[in-house]
Formats: structure tokens, sequence, C-alpha cells
């Protein structure tokens, strides 16, 4: 039996998220009362299993803070009983939430009295603070379209084992900002830079010509080996303790050459180990 549990802030996608679980055959339930979520879960998923093998619940803010404080305690509960119980914690950049307010005009559900849409959305990133300390899966939506996230969701949650780790290797660029999601970042930018070569410029680090420019160069093969050395044991410290999902990150400064190439070096090398090894590239999504 598996139960998924998706918070997040208001606008980041939610909606989206369970719509594709649903998609995937997940039997979901949106805005669940926290106060409900028990029972519920002992009525479904502990009842009637054979009937809602996957289940997912929609939990957000609109509940009181110390029902939201149990959630953390009752999804411990759910797997010391032997349930396959996670939290995804959607959230995105506060400016990126109040453009896609102004873009679709809904009311933000914190909003009351003279509260306004900044204040709403800072008092909803506090009060969910203990379920998105507590996720296995945190995703930031701040620079992830609709079609992207589902493709997401697909691929982190359909294609998880159970009981298995679920990598990510993720490239990006400095010049974009930090992705919001990563559990460990590293920074490639002291590496040469393929983007100086006239004939690279135009092309990714999945490309034959800057894999063969970027190989040749010792300070790039010393980076690999280094960060193969610290992940392995990282990683499976991590497996170990039966976390579901780890989220690298590699950053250069245009993330089309250098964190593109690393990010697909690392993941070859450990798909050797793991049976679900991802890459995303947030540059060349948007290329």
């Amino acid at each position: 039996m598996r139960l998924i549990i998706v918070s997040g802030l208001s606008g980041s996608g939610k909606s989206v998220a369970l719509h594709m679980l649903e998609d995937i055959d997940f039997y979901c339930v949106d805005n669940i009362p926290a106060a409900l979520l028990k029972p519920f879960i002992a009525h479904t998923v502990r009842g009637m299993g054979d009937t809602y093998p996957r289940t997912a619940v929609g939990l957000d803010a609109r509940n009181r803070p110390n029902e939201i404080e149990t959630i953390p305690a009752l999804v411990s509960e759910l797997r010391r009983s032997g349930i396959d119980c996670e939290i995804l914690y959607l959230h995105a950049s506060e400016e990126v939430l109040l453009k896609r307010y102004a873009e679709t005009r809904r009311k933000h559900p914190l909003i009351a009295g003279g509260i306004g849409l900044r204040e709403a959305i800072d008092s909803e990133r506090k009060l969910l603070e203990p379920i998105s300390t507590a996720a296995d899966l945190v995703i930031d939506t701040t620079h992830t379209g609709v079609h992207s996230l589902r493709e997401l969701i697909r691929e982190r949650i359909h294609g998880r084992q159970e009981g298995r780790l679920s990598l990510m290797f993720e490239s990006f660029g400095y010049k974009n900002g930090i992705p919001g999601d990563a559990d460990y970042v590293f920074d490639v930018r002291s590496l040469p830079n393929p983007y100086w070569e006239h004939a690279l410029r135009h092309l990714s680090g999945r490309d034959a010509p800057v894999i063969a420019y970027l190989a040749e160069h010792s300070s790039v093969r010393s980076m690999i080996a280094d960060l193969i050395e610290f992940l392995e044991k990282r990683i499976g410290e991590f497996a170990l303790a039966n976390r579901s999902y780890l989220t690298i990150a590699l950053g250069c400064t245009g993330g089309q050459h250098r964190s593109v190439y690393i990010a697909e070096q690392l993941a070859a090398h450990f798909r050797q180990s793991f049976p679900q090894v991802l890459t995303r590239h947030d540059t060349l999504q948007k290329i």
C-alpha cells in the first residue's frame, strides 16, 4: 500500500500534481482537513487496501497550526505499520506566485480582512513549515511549467520502486538562480568553459564535441572523481536511512555545457548501482 500526502504553497502546482497522480492510477482526494486525515486513512488505506492500494491526499494551509504539526508524527506511525507513506511538497518563489495569482485572478486561501497577498504567502510558508521540513520530495516549480511538472511527477513518483532510492541529477545555470529543491548543490564554474569556444557555444553538454572538449581536461576528470567519491558515501547513507528521493544539483554559469556534462557523467556512474537514476536540465528545457 502506498500513500502520498501532497502539500505546498497555493499556486505552486498542487492541483497539477494531484491530477497527474490520478492519471497514474492513484485514488486522489484534495483539500482534506488535517483532523480527518487519520480516520480517512483508516477507512481507505488500512481498511480497504485492495480497493485503494495507491492513494494521494491534498493537504493545504486551511488547517489549524496544531493539526498541521501532527503530520510528521503520523507519517512515521504509518511507516512503522508497513504503509509506504511519503510527503510531496511543492513551492515557488514569491514573485512567481504573485505573477500566477495576477494571471489567474484567484483569491489566496489565507487572504482575509486587511491581509495582502504577500503577507498571505509568507504566512502560508510558515504555517506549512512542519510539512516542508518532513517532506521526502520537494519540487521547486519557479521555472517549471505545467507539462514539465506533470512529467517530473511521473518520472519520480510513478517510476520509483517501493523501498528504493530515486536519484535525480539536475543541471542549472547560476544566472537563473539556484534550484530550491536540491539536497546537494555543487558549483562547477571553475572548470574550462566551452562557451568561449565559438564552435561549441551553440551546443550543450550532451553533444559529442562538447563531451570531447571537457573529457580531455584533467581538472574536469578530477572534479568528477571527487564528486563520485563524496556522493558514494552520502548516497549510501541516504539509502540506509530509507530515504525515497535525493536531488543533486550541478551548476555552471549558463547551465548549458559544464553542469549538463557533469550531471550526465554522474548519472551514468550511479546507474550501475541504483535502479532509478534520472537527469534534468533546467536551462536546456528553455532553449
